[in-house]
């Protein structure tokens, strides 16, 4: 959680509203403290976010104003499966990290009113999906499989802040389903025509070494070797 005393006024009393909805969560959140916390009376939170309900807004738009930047520091793989893979992570960690801003990101809802600030890393992901459809690694289309990912994202890492614990396996385990349910291949599936497509392709090189050419040849099948064997091990990323 980022700490308070810093920044203006108004981001130091969104601040102390989300480290007290992480103290207490689930309970309601008490106007009066949040302005001792701070250091000011009432009238000034009124001031900036007119209600309360103005106020634990503006907690849900500045939360996800951190996911975002989060989320854009990070490079892209240049594979869209593997960046779904780095999001998921970087989500959970997020949410295990800032616990009083994400309880009202996702799990604070008005039925029929979704957040605006939502859409802002839900478009991020749709992205990704649409990359991937692009290349044709969808078995079902790029909104739905944004869906899918998002419900059981948000689900996991929910859990894991309610029992006050990371859960890795747990939620590698959820990822990887998820993953699979979207593209329809399932990981040992994946790692078997890996390690198929590596052999067929040393036996073609050794059958052919003047395609590329006697030490590219034999360079060529060192890396597919060491491709094989990194994914045969597990080392490969995930």
């Amino acid at each position: 959680m980022i700490q308070g005393g810093k920044g203006t006024t108004r981001t130091r009393l969104i601040e102390a509203a989300a480290e007290l909805i992480a103290a207490s969560p689930g309970e309601d959140v008490v106007l009066r403290e949040i302005c001792d916390r701070v250091g000011v009376k009432m009238p000034t939170l009124y001031h900036f976010f007119g209600s309360k309900q103005g106020l634990l807004d503006a907690v849900v738009a500045y939360g996800f104003d951190l996911y975002v930047s989060e989320k854009q520091s990070h490079e892209s793989s240049g594979d869209p499966i593997q960046d779904i893979r780095a999001g998921w992570d970087a989500h959970v960690a997020f949410g295990l990290a800032n616990p009083g801003f994400y309880t009202l990101m996702y799990g604070k809802i008005r039925p029929g009113d979704p957040s605006p600030a939502n859409a802002r890393p839900s478009q991020i992901l749709l992205e990704l999906m649409r990359r991937a459809e692009a290349q044709h690694r969808l078995v079902v289309p790029a909104d739905q499989a944004a869906a899918h990912i998002l419900a059981t994202n948000i689900g996991v890492t929910l859990r894991q802040i309610i029992y006050a614990r990371p859960d890795p396996d747990l939620s590698a385990a959820v990822r990887e389903g998820a993953i699979a349910a979207i593209t329809g291949v399932h990981e040992e599936a994946a790692g078997h025509a890996r390690q198929r497509s590596a052999h067929l392709l040393m036996e073609y090189a050794a059958a052919h070494p003047g395609v590329l050419g006697a030490p590219e040849t034999a360079l060529f099948r060192a890396w597919l070797q060491r491709l094989a064997d990194a994914d045969d091990s597990g080392e490969h990323p995930r």
